[in-house]
């Protein structure tokens, strides 16, 4: 039983870190279900604070992915029309994947700046720009987790 759960577990792992960028998969959700995978084998015993501290971040990155572009929109001086716009097109995003993750945030952002402000189209691509690099950085975020969580699954298996 230990053998097929640190396959299972394995398998969560390079799944999670495909799902940093395959917008169908949940890709730290699923690689901290190898990592619990792994815990209920012989081969590693995490503690409860290490299981607890991996959840908490699996969490926050998952939410941070779907938080940012709007946040960072805000941040780099876009109306609120643009927050919004990011937020409406991250969310209208998920239904075209897997362009319309990355570029659903910058289109909100865009459209909804020139809603506010139809004369400024530099300001409107700055912010939108923006949008995007909070995917960008919201992907990165859930890559690094995800890796770690996997790191840590093989080498629980392998020594």
């Amino acid at each position: 039983m230990d053998t097929l759960l640190s396959i299972l577990a394995v398998v969560c792992g390079l799944t999670g870190v495909a799902g940093c960028f395959l917008p169908v998969l949940p890709g730290p959700p699923v690689a901290y279900l190898g990592l619990l995978l792994v815990h209920w084998t012989d081969y590693a015993q995490f503690s409860g604070e290490y299981l607890a501290l991996w959840a908490v971040l699996t969490g926050a990155v998952t939410l941070a992915d779907y938080l940012l572009p709007a946040w960072i929109t805000g941040r780099l001086g876009g109306s609120r029309q643009a927050t919004r716009g990011a937020a409406i097109g991250t969310l209208a995003g998920l239904f075209f994947m897997p362009w319309g993750l990355v570029l659903g945030p910058f289109a909100g952002a865009f459209i909804g700046e020139m809603l506010h402000d139809r004369t400024d189209n530099a300001r409107a691509f700055r912010v939108a720009f923006g949008s995007f690099l909070a995917f960008v950085l919201g992907t990165g975020l859930k890559l690094v987790v995800s890796l770690l969580m996997t790191f840590a699954i093989v080498k629980a298996v392998l020594f």
